[in-house]
Formats: structure tokens, C-alpha cells, sequence
């Protein structure tokens, strides 16, 4: 998979005719790059063409595109400087630990931040106006990818996971949702087992599915490396609810070994024509087909384009805007709500995909259920 740099973010210029606006994105390490590249790719190209289509009201938009690294307190200092330079939106972030801190530090100033690709349902620790979010909250997702488990025979599901806030809450309502339907879910740690000790313990426990909970390729390489190579676990279903085998930091070092591992993508089994359009634009500007998060990046500068158009820049009509704009996105109809229990206004729901590589051509793409 070809892994080429985004372009460099425009120049800050301040002559006061530019709607600026900012974009949080994980382009170095320890983030996860791939993945900012495509949500930069995304939002780059849709600003292109709100201000080839004459900007709004005339003034074209101003993007100042930032690197969080996967840091929720350097991603902090990025939103304070953002604010100092006038942005009217913050629109980003792939990270979900980052996205919480981003969110928090919106709502303390009153900025308002469209996350398009974070998922973390406590995105923020009480009701804000500030907030609004493009992708499914994770409550949602992961249990389209349990009911995909459940509809493939899985009843007894263990998870290798290096715990974090984000994997400990996949974890719960995997469990919550499998126990309901009488399945379980048992709990390896990848930090406490080696992978030839934690195929072991699988092997011994009888599970039929393992998830791979981590943040990085370099365990889940050697995790997917010795299951598939143990001589009692070949049988066993590899998965990757969060997506990572979408990108290249999971493909380049596990090979054809990283195929045929179910993840979440949230895309329509198929595009329409704005989706389509899009795409292609996308491939020729990433040499690689573009990602799930690609397009929540374009369509979060598409809506926060209408409100702009609709409110205009200050940024307290920008909030008041979300629960009234309608916008058609690359993936279907966009449109805000607060689901019960929910703290941000949420598009409820982008569509869910449960896909993987296929074994024989890794490059290909099978879609195994939809919810």
C-alpha cells in the first residue's frame, strides 16, 4: 500500500478576507500516520472545492492544518493557538484519547469542533453545545461487530488487549452485548503474555474468535503470527474491530498474514455518485484507495461548510447550528441528534461495514455483514 506524504498545509495568511478553520490530525508517530494522511487528504480536498465553488459568501476558506502525534496534551496546545488565530471550527482528530481532550478544551473556550473520526462514546464528560461528531460512536459500531461474531457461530470470543480507556470500553460492550445473547469474553493481556504464551492460553480456553485489541502492528504482527501458526488454534477467526487493517501500518509488516482479519469501515456497500466522485479524486490524490476516514474528513468540512453558509462565522451561531443542518455527505444524508444518553451532537448512524482482505487478493475488499 502505497504511503504517500499529504501535501503541506496552506500558507496562514491573515488579511482578514479567509474563513479560517482548523483540522487536527495524528501525521506524525507515535499516531497512527496513515490515517491522518487520509483524514488530511479528506478535508484538504473538500475545502479545494467549497472555495473553487466561490467559498462562502465570497470569502474562501482558510485551513490550518495541525499534527496532534497521538498527544492529547500537545493536541491541547494546538486548539489554544487555533483559537488565538481566529479560527471559526476546529474539524479532525482520528485518536479517541485525543479527541477527548480536544473536545473538553473546545467546550472550556466555546469553539466549536466537528470530530469526524474518533469514536469514544464519553467524547466529553458532560452535555455540550460545542461538540458535534461525524463517525458512530464505538457503542454503536462494536455492536454491528458483535452481532457479525454472534451471526458467524462465535459464542465464546477472547480479546488480546493492552488496556487503555478506549480498549477498555470496547471491551464492555462487547461483553454487555455478547452476554445478552449467551455468549462470553475473556480477557488476554498482551503486555502480562508473550504471543507464544497467549496463543497457548487460547489455545487452551476453547475461545473460536480472538480480537486484536491494540494500538500498534508491531504486537498484533507477532500475536497474529503465532496464532496462526499454532497447531491447535487453525480454526480460530482473527479480528480487528477498530479498523486497523485498513491501513498500511498493519499491512506492511504482517504481509499476506494481515488478510482475511475482520475490522469496521464506515462506508455504503455502495457509493453514490457524490461518493464516487470523491473517491476516485481521492486515489489519484493518495495513490492508494482511500479510507473510511478519508471521507469522514470530507464530509466534515462539507457540513461545517453549510453552517457556515447558514450561521456564519461567530462561532455561538456555529454551535446553535448543529441540530438544524441537513448536508448530503459522500456516505448518504448528514444530520444531527443527541441519541439517549448521548453528550455531543451525533450523526446517527454513518452505515457500518464488517469487512476484510481477501487471502487471495489482499487488495480486494470483502464486505461480511452490515448493520
Amino acid at each position: 500500500m502505497t504511503t504517500t506524504p499529504p501535501p503541506p498545509p496552506a500558507p496562514e495568511q491573515a488579511d482578514g478576507s479567509s474563513i479560517r478553520i482548523g483540522a487536527l490530525a495524528p501525521l506524525s508517530r507515535p499516531g497512527w500516520v496513515t490515517a491522518g494522511w487520509h483524514l488530511h487528504a479528506g478535508v484538504e480536498l473538500a475545502v479545494r472545492e467549497v472555495n473553487a465553488a466561490g467559498g462562502i459568501g465570497g470569502r474562501p476558506l482558510e485551513l490550518l492544518v495541525r499534527d496532534t502525534a497521538a498527544d492529547p496534551q500537545g493536541a491541547v496546545s494546538e486548539v489554544d493557538e487555533l483559537a488565538a488565530l481566529g479560527v471559526a471550527a476546529v474539524v479532525g482528530e482520528y485518536h479517541s484519547v485525543v479527541a477527548q481532550a480536544v473536545a473538553a478544551r473546545a467546550h472550556s473556550l466555546g469553539l466549536p469542533f466537528l470530530c469526524s473520526s474518533a469514536v469514544l462514546d464519553a467524547l466529553t464528560e458532560q452535555p455540550t453545545p460545542w461538540v458535534a461528531r461525524i463517525c458512530p460512536a464505538q457503542s454503536h459500531g462494536w455492536r454491528v461487530y458483535a452481532d457479525f461474531l454472534l451471526g458467524a457461530g462465535h459464542r465464546r470470543v477472547a480479546v488480546a488487549v493492552q488496556p487503555n480507556v478506549y480498549w477498555t470500553s470496547g471491551i464492555r460492550i462487547l461483553r454487555e452485548h455478547l452476554a445478552a445473547r449467551g455468549a462470553t469474553v475473556v480477557e488476554l493481556d498482551v503486555n502480562a503474555l508473550s504471543p507464544a504464551a497467549l496463543a497457548d492460553e487460547l489455545a487452551g480456553d476453547g475461545a473460536t474468535a480472538l480480537l486484536l485489541l491494540v494500538g500498534a502492528a508491531d504486537p498484533a504482527a507477532a500475536v497474529v503470527e503465532a496464532v496462526r501458526h499454532h497447531p491447535r488454534l487453525g480454526g480460530v477467526l482473527v479480528g480487528a474491530p477498530a479498523g486497523q487493517p485498513e491501513f498500511a501500518e498493519w499491512a506492511e509488516p504482517l504481509g499476506a498474514g494481515g488478510s482475511g482479519v475482520p475490522f469496521l469501515r464506515y462506508l455504503p456497500e455502495r457509493l453514490g455518485p457524490l461518493g464516487a466522485r470523491v473517491e476516485a479524486t481521492l486515489r489519484g490524490q493518495l495513490g492508494t484507495e482511500p479510507s473510511f476516514v478519508a471521507f469522514e474528513g470530507y464530509d466534515a468540512v462539507t457540513v461545517l461548510a453549510e453552517v457556515l453558509r447558514t450561521a456564519g462565522p461567530d462561532r455561538a451561531r456555529i454551535a446553535g447550528a448543529w441540530p438544524r443542518v441537513t448536508v448530503e455527505g459522500t456516505r448518504g444524508p448528514i444530520r444531527f441528534s443527541r441519541p439517549p444518553g448521548g453528550r455531543v451532537w451525533q450523526w446517527a448512524w454513518p452505515p457500518v461495514q464488517v469487512v476484510d482482505r481477501d487471502p487471495a487478493a489482499p487488495e480486494r475488499l470483502r464486505v461480511l455483514h452490515t448493520g
